[in-house]
């Protein structure tokens, strides 16, 4: 007899143009000011990596990581209400950090509201640190802006084959 082993990304999938309402549904219920449907599918145009995940056929949440020489910066990572603290963000993250490194990435980038003590969290356990601060970065009620936090994960050269 043999036992079936899941893979812990099983579900994961690459964000397509049929997935942006229930991205936007979540999008809409957890951030105060959401990305645009446009936003999102500009990102799949232009080819960043975008996935979704789904679990038993239920939409969870999905993530957006630009690639570049050398680099990877997680744009967007969120989590369906109902679903959150129950490992799904770490998985995803997990997942992609190594897409990350098979893109070749030594460095990945995020930007997090200071007061996101949750994903802060979840980042430093991952191995990210803050590296600074971007003034200004996101919007914030009565038209005022916020700071990010910008913390950065070194994930260490690409060995040469």
């Amino acid at each position: 007899m043999s036992a079936v082993v899941k893979s812990p990304h099983e579900g994961m999938a690459p964000m397509r143009m049929d997935d942006l309402d229930e991205v936007m549904a979540i999008e809409t219920a957890v951030y105060p000011f959401p990305w645009t449907r446009g936003i999102f599918a500009d990102c799949i145009k232009v080819g960043y990596s975008c996935w979704v995940y789904r679990e038993k056929g239920k939409f969870i949440g999905y993530c957006v990581m630009a690639l570049g020489p050398g680099e990877a910066h997680i744009l967007t990572l969120c989590v369906d209400p109902a679903f959150q603290r129950r490992g799904h963000a770490r998985m995803i993250m997990n997942f992609m950090l190594k897409l990350a490194r098979k893109w070749q990435a030594e460095t990945v980038f995020l930007e997090v509201r200071p007061d996101n003590h949750a994903a802060i969290r979840l980042y430093v356990s991952l191995g990210f640190s803050e590296a600074g601060r971007r003034p200004n970065y996101y919007p914030a009620e009565n038209g005022q802006r916020e700071d990010a936090l910008i913390m950065t994960l070194e994930l260490g050269p690409v060995e040469q084959a």
